[in-house]
C-alpha cells in the first residue's frame, strides 16, 4: 500500500510539473533578421524589423558626445523629458528610445528577454557610432535601463561604449530574494504567468517629487499593470546584471540614493563589492551617494544636483562631480557606502 501511494504521489508530481511547464512565462519571439538596421526620423529599426521609437535632444553647437538613454520598467523615453534638454545644453547629443515591450513599441506589455534588449542596445550604439564616427558614445540607464547596460557590457558581443551612467541600477534579482518570495514568484510565473497585477504599495515612494509622480500616473504611455511573466523576466535580467558586475571594464558612474526603497541596499552593496577594482586610483568606476535621493534620482525634488553630476561626468569622466556626493575611497579601499559591510 505504501509503495502504491508513493507511486501515485510521484506521478502526481510529474503531472504537476508538466502542467507548470505548459504555463511557463513567455518571451516575445523575435523575427528572423531580414533587413539592415537603420535610423529613421523618429524610430530605430532593428534587424528583425522591430521599431523602437526615440526622442532626440541636440545641442545648439557641435556635440561633444552621443548619449543613449534607457528607461526603467513600465516607463518609456519620456523619462528623459527634463534631463535630455539639460544634457543638450551641456553640449551632449541625447537619444532616448522605448525599449521592447514598453512605450510606443508594438510588443507593449510583453517581455522581450534579456538577449533582445541587450542586442538592441548593441545595434543602436553601432548605428550612432556610424552616424557620428568622431564622437564618443555613452549609455545612461535608469533602474531596469541600468540593468540592460550591465548585462550588455558583459555579453559575448558587448556594445562599443566609451562609458555608462547607472542611475539606481536594478540588481534585485531572484538570487537575492528571500526563499519564500522566490518560491511565490516562481509558482505564480509558472501557473498564472499572464495575470496582470497593479502594485498596491511600495516600501517607500519611488520619488519625493509628488507632482512628477502624479503626472506619470496620468500618462497614458506608462504601463500601470504588469503581467507576472514580465516580473519574472525582469528578475532574471536583474540576476544577469548582478552576475555581470565582475566582468565590466567599461568606465562607470554609479548613482544611488539613501532613500531608495525600490532597489534594496543589500543587492546594491553586492554589486559594488564585485565591480572590478585593482585597489588603485585607476579603477574604472566611481560612486555617488545622495543622502536625500530616492529611486528616481534625477527626477527627485533635488534631482538638479544629480542631473548636473551626470552632465559633468558625461562631458569628462575624470571631472569632479559638482554636488560633492561622490564617495572617495581611502587608502586604496573600494568606495562603498557606510551601510555596506566592510571588506575583508
Amino acid at each position: 500500500m505504501r509503495r502504491e501511494l508513493f507511486r501515485q504521489a510521484r506521478w502526481s508530481c510529474v503531472a504537476l510539473l508538466i502542467a507548470l511547464a505548459g504555463c511557463a512565462p513567455g518571451i516575445t519571439p523575435r523575427l528572423e533578421a531580414h533587413r539592415p538596421a537603420a535610423i529613421l526620423d523618429d524610430v530605430f529599426i532593428m534587424p528583425d524589423g522591430a521599431e523602437l521609437p526615440y526622442r532626440r535632444w541636440a545641442p545648439e553647437e557641435l556635440p561633444r558626445a552621443v548619449i543613449i538613454a534607457l528607461h526603467g520598467l513600465n516607463d518609456y523615453s519620456g523619462a528623459y523629458r527634463d534631463l535630455g534638454p539639460l544634457l543638450a545644453r551641456h553640449g551632449l547629443l541625447v537619444y532616448a528610445y522605448d525599449q521592447r515591450g514598453f512605450g510606443g513599441t508594438s510588443m507593449r506589455g510583453d517581455w522581450a528577454g534579456t538577449g533582445a534588449m541587450t542586442d538592441d542596445l548593441d545595434t543602436v550604439s553601432g548605428l550612432l557610432r556610424a552616424a557620428h564616427p568622431h564622437l564618443p558614445v555613452y549609455a545612461l540607464g535608469e533602474s531596469m535601463g541600468g540593468a540592460v547596460i550591465m548585462a550588455a557590457l558583459a555579453s559575448a558581443t558587448p556594445p562599443r561604449l566609451d562609458g555608462a551612467v547607472l542611475s539606481a541600477p536594478a540588481v534585485w534579482g531572484r538570487s537575492t530574494l528571500a526563499p519564500w518570495k522566490r518560491f511565490i514568484l516562481t509558482l505564480a510565473a509558472h501557473t498564472v504567468p499572464r495575470i496582470r497585477v497593479r502594485p498596491q504599495s511600495l516600501p517607500s515612494p519611488p520619488s519625493d517629487n509628488i507632482e512628477m509622480l502624479r503626472r506619470l500616473y496620468h500618462d497614458p504611455m506608462m504601463i500601470k499593470e504588469t503581467r507576472i511573466e514580465v516580473a519574472w523576466g525582469l528578475t532574471g535580467l536583474m540576476d544577469d546584471a548582478l552576475a555581470a558586475a565582475p566582468r565590466i571594464s567599461t568606465p562607470l558612474l554609479v548613482l544611488y540614493g539613501e532613500q531608495d526603497g525600490i532597489i534594496p541596499r543589500g543587492p546594491t552593496c553586492r554589486m559594488l563589492a564585485t565591480l572590478p577594482d585593482d585597489g588603485t586610483n585607476g579603477r574604472h568606476w566611481r560612486l555617488a551617494l545622495y543622502e536625500d535621493g530616492y529611486h528616481m534620482l534625477f527626477r527627485d525634488l533635488h534631482g538638479d544636483r544629480v542631473s548636473t553630476d551626470i552632465a559633468a561626468w558625461l562631458g569628462d569622466p575624470a571631472a569632479a562631480l559638482p554636488s560633492g556626493a561622490e564617495i572617495s575611497p581611502g587608502n586604496g579601499a573600494r568606495p562603498l557606502p557606510d551601510f555596506c559591510p566592510f571588506e575583508d
